[in-house]
């Protein structure tokens, strides 16, 4: 009897088992499936039935099964499974790996169907869906395939096609993308070069052309910088090619290419983005030293109205790149330039900043970010009344207009994301098959990049080359620049009761192996350790929670403001966890770590680990070497950890080198756990120093 599917019914399916075969598991699914027989559907009855199939989902496998796996043995495409596989393979093998797996499956079925001639018509199925999965990874993945100067697996794909498939279009398809490539690439090195025949020619332009006076910040429009903004981002964020996302390939980026190399172009150039802004956020600030405090305050009220702007565009990149920027420690000690600022500039920041609240792993943020993807325009609320009635007449003029925003996300959080997948998932099961459900859960994340990406498409604004010329002529500074002039702005000032209260406290931890170097002296005028690089690599996989200046608290302008200091994170780091992390259980956890090569490399260059139940302090020595590809013996370096109260580093407790590091980490404060890895050498050093340290405060508070 035939049967129709009912469309008026949710189909039921529930886990049953789990098969293992040669090469593969198998999570297998029974699901319910009702329909209608065809005499109920003509006498009008209505009558139901249902009956239930058995699927198989591939759990692990490998490669040769994952690949076989694209079709399925009836000779159907799984449109999910090759969706997942073509977006995550790359972890786990080369296209040309691949390539050559799906070709060799296709001369097995060929010599199959020569054998058994019953299975043929089914093996001409599987072969033609075969043939649809080369077009749609052609199709989606071009650059898979731009393997410059020898274009390998196209000229493998076109002597395949020749031979075996004379009739396709892949042979013929093949070979245009060679020749296109080719055209790109001798296009992209000519445009490299560029020649300048006459001075002359080049001075009678500069005449000719309009004079443009060079524009001043306080004179440029809010909406008209934060359109710019926008129009940077969402270009940037477009090109950003989601699998260079992925923990295996975004947190391993150096060890390829060295960092700022072009394993993951399209994403270092939205973190370079992000860092160009934060960086211009405190050098309009900072860089004039002779300001009053109300004019200074002009500026930086300017930008938290320019942040709102961008809130109103719902561009979260840049809106995180000024919230990091005025959290600087440079800028947030400014106590005198804060305090002239209106209470609804006050209100306003803390409302914005409270969008990227650490809290519950960044949950605010990330649900703003889900309700407000595909929506037309943000949902602005605020507890201040002058500014509701603000948002109260914006929301209007919006719908009045038929104004819709498109949506940039703070890349940050899916780098997270993804990292975190990378490090607490294991890439192979215990009996070495690819865990192909870690990258389903990857899967995941890159299809929400994909999803915003599409809504980043909305936007309409066009480049204003006036702007970015004022935008490329601000004058950065490093961290130990901007720590130079925001004191010369602000000295620090330092009574005798600040004195005592401060050995007090310290004398309160004597307990503790080691204070942070910052946490003893940056009070005291000193200026912090010089970092590695100057570059605030704020973007880079959404670390937040960490602090190079410690007095930061101390020094902030109002007790009524959080202070999250995430421009504090400098370079780039590996991952960012929080309390509520999901990537913990009574026997692992996540940690992060951070390895110092010597005493001026207090940096706070984050990477994780998983930290399981039965490693000792060797054994995570180990683990954080490799994971900062450096060699030597784990006995030659102690671990510690970092101890924290309320985000600000404490201090340092040294882990026993026999010790289990599960057990003996410090878990009372409930933060999460970071740790340290330095020589031993070094660490001699720093105790000396501390030692030095303590006397001479406890001679100052005498």
């Amino acid at each position: 009897m035939a049967f129709s599917l009912s469309d008026g019914q949710d189909d039921v399916t529930r886990f049953w088992r789990e098969e293992k075969e040669k090469g593969a598991i198998y999570n297998v699914y029974l699901k319910k499936v009702t329909y209608h027989t065809l005499s109920d559907l003509d006498q009008s009855k209505g009558h139901l039935m249902w009956e239930t199939q058995k699927i198989r989902v591939v759990k692990a496998g490998t490669l040769e099964k994952l690949v076989e796996s694209l079709v399925t043995v009836k000779g159907e495409l799984d449109s999910t499974y090759v969706n997942v596989f073509l977006a995550t393979y790359r972890t786990f093998a080369t296209p040309l790996q691949v390539l050559e797996i799906l070709i060799k499956r296709y001369k097995w079925l060929e010599k199959d169907s020569t054998d058994h001639e019953e299975r043929k018509e089914n093996n001409e199925n599987q072969q033609k869906t075969f043939k649809s999965v080369i077009s749609v990874w052609m199709d989606t993945y071009p650059d898979d395939f731009r393997d410059y100067p020898d274009y390998k697996c196209l000229k493998v794909l076109e002597a395949f096609s020749h031979q075996f498939i004379p009739d396709s279009d892949l042979e013929l398809r093949a070979r245009h993308k060679i020749e296109k490539f080719e055209r790109e690439a001798v296009s992209n090195s000519d445009g490299d070069i560029k020649f300048q025949f006459s001075i002359v020619d080049e001075v009678d332009s500069m005449i000719d052309s309009e004079y443009q006076k060079p524009l001043e910040f306080l004179d440029i429009p809010n909406n008209r910088l934060a359109e710019q903004l926008t129009f940077k981002d969402a270009e940037l964020f477009k090109r950003v090619i989601p699998n260079h996302c992925l923990g295996a390939v975004w947190a391993r980026r150096d060890r390829k290419l060295g960092k700022g190399g072009n394993i993951a172009p399209s994403v270092l150039a939205t973190i370079d983005q992000f860092n160009r802004v934060s960086l211009r956020v405190i050098a309009t600030i900072l860089r004039t030293r002779e300001l009053k405090s109300s004019l200074r305050a002009k500026i930086l009220q300017k930008w938290i109205d320019i942040a709102q702007e961008l809130r109103q565009q719902k561009n979260f990149s840049s809106l995180k790149a000024i919230i990091s920027g005025l959290q600087s420690h440079s800028v947030y000690r400014l106590k005198r330039t804060w305090a002239s600022l209106p209470k609804e500039s006050i209100d306003l920041f803390q409302e914005l900043a409270d969008i990227f609240s650490n809290d519950n792993n960044q949950i605010l943020s990330r649900e703003l970010l889900m309700k407000e993807a595909t929506a037309k325009f943000p949902d602005l609320d605020s507890n201040n009344k002058i500014l509701q009635r603000r948002n109260l007449q914006k929301r209007r003029s919006w719908i009045e207009n038929g104004i819709v925003q498109g949506t940039v996300p703070y890349l940050g959080t899916f780098l997270t994301d993804l990292t975190m997948i990378d490090t607490a998932i294991p890439d192979r099961t215990e009996c070495g098959l690819i865990n192909f459900e870690k990258r389903r859960k990857e899967f995941e994340v890159l299809a929400q990049i994909k999803l915003l990406q599409s809504a980043a498409q909305i936007y309409h604004f066009q480049e204003d080359k006036h702007i970015w010329a004022w935008f490329d002529s601000v004058r950065v500074f490093d961290e130990n620049e901007c720590h130079d002039l925001s004191c010369i702005i602000e000295p620090i000032k330092e009574g005798p009761a600040r004195l005592k209260k401060k050995s007090a406290s310290y004398s309160s931890l004597l307990k503790v192996v080691n204070f942070g170097d910052n946490c003893c002296f940056d009070s005291l005028g000193t200026r912090p350790a010089r970092p590695e690089g100057s570059k605030l690599s704020l973007l880079s996989c959404g670390l937040d929670n960490s602090s190079v200046y410690n007095s930061s608290i101390t020094d902030s302008p109002s007790q009524g403001m959080s202070h999250s200091s995430s421009t504090s994170s400098l370079l780039s780091c590996d991952s960012d966890t929080t309390i509520s992390s999901p990537f913990r259980s009574p026997d692992t956890c996540v940690v992060r770590v951070r390895f110092e090569s010597g005493p001026e490399s207090d940096t706070h260059v984050y990477k994780s680990i998983m930290l399981k139940n039965i490693d000792h302090t060797h054994t995570v020595i180990d683990k954080v070497l490799e994971k900062y590809s450096k060699k030597g013996p784990a006995g030659n370096y102690c671990l510690l950890q970092v101890l924290s109260d309320g985000g600000k580093e404490e201090g340092e407790l040294l882990i026993p080198d026999k010790g289990n590091v599960f057990y003996a980490m410090n878990k009372s404060d409930g933060s999460e756990p970071v740790f340290v890895v330095r020589t031993r050498q070094d660490q001699e050093a720093r105790t000396q120093h501390r030692k030095r340290g303590r006397r001479k405060l406890k001679n100052w508070s005498l």
